[in-house]
């Protein structure tokens, strides 16, 4: 039998660029040669989009040693400069003639985890792993997944949602606003973005300015939330029709909350798997997670993160990541193989439920009348 060929589509527009180009050589190095033939296709910060060649000099790239020792910023103009020398020309997108059967998506967030390559995708009948085009969208818009969850019944932090525009045109207002309505510390965060960039923790007014227009450069859309008191617990759901929920997983931050640099460039924080709370509270995160899967619209993958405080027993919802991370530190392939399901048994099992469920509604096989 010909081994399926798999398209590993990474880097892309958004500022977890250079995390998607280490979760890419994470998965392609688990994923089994003798049952796939993997072609990398790479997006580039500008969006051209670039097939084998210079895609796998740089998925073999060793670029998480650069991030450690070097800066976000000379990572990227490291990676601009080794596709304007290849003079490769744009990949035509025509997956077809390609051969590809099947694309593992690796583009954490925007333009990647929000539903716009999961709609293309879709229109050109190519399957894909993890969510679908709405789940995708919903769950990359941090309201609206609040908004949903809580639907469910799903408790989540207190906050408010402004638009980046109506805070640049009357900041002082905000200011006002959030003194009055908050207590310190309190969070803000993009809306659209993972891997924590652009989220601060205000510990007092005189932050607080600077926290909301670093955020506004980033997303049209800011959430202002409560700080909650609780440990930082994750859950990995895998599944289309009949999810499976894994072991709880906990991180300690090694720094004042588990931000970019704590997880990307010191690599302080610190995993505990299983997660250090009692197994009944254990057993209730993981049913919380299924049943957000399940309301979210969820298929294929997603990390579902949750604190939880064992004085009053809350259980608070956080974030849903539908293309979480696959670095060597990342909690959802560590989750996984804590569960039963090692790195390259977890790539099978996503290349699987993607041929097998991820475009529910294929171009041409509706019955017409």
């Amino acid at each position: 039998m010909a081994p399926v060929t798999v398209a590993i589509i990474f880097g892309g527009r958004s500022a977890e660029h250079e995390i998607s180009i280490i979760s890419a050589k994470s998965i392609a190095a688990n994923i089994n040669t003798d049952r796939y033939r993997v072609i990398p296709i790479y997006i580039t910060h500008d969006g051209e989009w670039l097939l084998d060649g210079i895609a796998r000099d740089i998925l073999n790239f060793d670029l998480a040693t650069l991030l450690r020792s070097s800066s976000l910023d000379a990572a990227g103009k490291t990676l601009r400069r080794m596709t304007k020398e290849s003079g490769q020309h744009p990949f035509d997108r025509n997956f077809t003639a390609t051969g590809i059967d099947v694309a593992f998506l690796v583009l954490h967030g925007s333009y990647g985890e929000d539903g716009r390559i999961q709609g293309f995708l879709d229109t050109c009948a190519i399957p894909y792993t993890g969510c679908g085009v709405l789940a995708s969208a919903v769950t990359m818009d941090k309201a609206l997944t609040k908004l949903c969850v809580a639907d469910a019944g799903i408790a989540v932090a207190p906050g408010i949602t402004l638009l980046s525009s109506d805070y640049l045109a009357d900041p002082d207002s905000f200011h006002t606003r959030i003194d009055r309505e908050f207590e310190y510390p309190l969070f803000i965060k993009p809306a659209n973005l993972g891997s924590s960039v652009g989220i601060s923790k205000v510990h007092n007014p005189a932050e607080l300015p600077l926290a909301l227009k670093t955020a506004c450069t980033l997303d049209t859309k800011i959430l202002v939330e409560k700080a909650i008191k609780g440990r930082e617990i994750e859950v990995a759901v895998l599944g289309n029709a009949q999810p499976e929920v894994s072991v709880c997983g906990e991180i300690e931050p090694g720094s004042d909350f588990y931000d970019y640099e704590d997880k990307y460039i010191h690599n302080s924080a610190k995993t505990f798997i299983p997660a250090r709370i009692p197994s009944v509270l254990q057993e209730k995160v993981r049913e919380l997670a299924l049943r957000a899967f399940k309301a979210l619209g969820c298929r294929g993958m997603s990390r579902i993160d949750f604190f939880v405080d064992e004085e009053s027993k809350s259980i608070i919802l956080n974030e849903v990541n539908t293309i979480p991370g696959f670095t060597d530190i990342s909690m959802y392939p560590k989750l996984m193989e804590a569960s039963g399901i090692p790195f390259p048994e977890l790539a099978t099992r996503l290349l699987e439920l993607a041929m097998n469920g991820s475009t529910p509604c294929n171009p041409g096989s509706e019955k017409r009348s």
